[in-house]
């Protein structure tokens, strides 16, 4: 029986992190990052990887905005996008031809909520949200083991939210301002803010307390409409500690509302670590095209 190996593209705003898993051993036996420049540069450095490590399904998980709808004819491609070089790439077909080889295709933040629903059991009863907090903020939802979003993908960054009370930042998002949670809440905030960088930044200034509160709409919003069992919050911004205090901004706004089950373990952090949930998820992706 020949080997069968599967490949990951986490494609970011700032770094394409290429992997390759042994199927039968579950092993990762390749590894890179890419850094992202323009698709006519970064691409071609991907298929090379694959070349010198062959897969036989690959599963791509990406910035967007993206086209996911299979009846569309620029299904696969990077939508109007504000990183220079990018709008209108047919990422998708692209590998398809290079590689000769079937693709899956879906948002970063979706396959890091597939691959969380993976690494919780896949437990196809339960519903699962994740939401990354980093340079942008996406999520994706995964209920009985299905992507939410027949034929678009969620855009739960630029959720409308209201201000924290004395928060008088302008905003970052070029579309809403201060009206969204990303323009609100993402990793640039905190210097909007401040000044200074948000990895500088003590734990227990006050920007934290406003990005916690702003985070806690975010999932507070998102629980009333899907009431997903468990609530994922990924990225570089937030930590275990900051989100004692999204817990208990959630236990504010819903006010005794609905019953809710321990907020500890319904607002969690990655069940993955470094943050890898999406290259799982991008594994398990590819690994189902090899059965159809």
């Amino acid at each position: 029986m020949n080997k069968k190996f599967v490949g990951s593209i986490e494609a970011g705003g700032t770094k394409f992190v290429l992997a390759v898993q042994d199927v039968e051993s579950g092993k990762v036996v390749a590894k890179d990052r890419i850094p992202t420049t323009t698709s006519a540069e970064t691409l071609p450095k991907c298929v090379e990887f694959f070349k010198q490590h062959p897969v036989d399904a690959l599963g791509i998980g990406t910035f967007g905005p993206i086209d996911i709808n299979p009846n569309s004819k620029t299904f696969g491609y990077i939508l109007d996008t504000p990183k220079r070089g990018w709008s209108g790439t047919n990422f998708k077909g692209y590998f398809e031809k290079e590689l000769q080889i079937p693709v899956a295709f879906t948002t970063d933040v979706n396959a890091s909520c597939y691959g969380e629903y993976i690494a919780r059991g896949s437990d196809n009863s339960k519903s699962y949200f994740y939401v990354t907090i980093g340079t942008g903020i996406g999520a994706g939802i995964v209920q009985a083991g299905k992507f939410v979003g027949l034929n678009n993908h969620p855009e739960i960054g630029h959720m409308l939210v209201k201000a924290y009370p004395g928060d008088d930042y302008e905003g970052k998002c070029p579309f809403h301002g201060n009206q969204c949670v990303e323009g609100m809440a993402a990793g640039p905030s905190l210097e909007g803010r401040t000044g200074i960088k948000g990895e500088d930044l003590p734990r227990d200034h006050q920007a934290f307390t406003y990005l916690a509160y702003y985070v806690a709409q975010l999932l507070y919003n998102v629980y009333m409409t899907a009431r997903p069992d468990v609530m994922v919050v990924g990225g570089s911004v937030l930590n275990e500690a900051d989100l004692t205090k999204v817990r208990k901004f959630f236990d504010q706004f819903n006010n005794n509302y609905v019953a809710t089950p321990d907020l500890d373990k319904l607002i969690v952090t990655p069940a993955v670590a470094e943050n890898g949930s999406a290259t799982l998820g991008d594994f398990e992706m590819a690994k189902a095209l090899l059965t159809k």
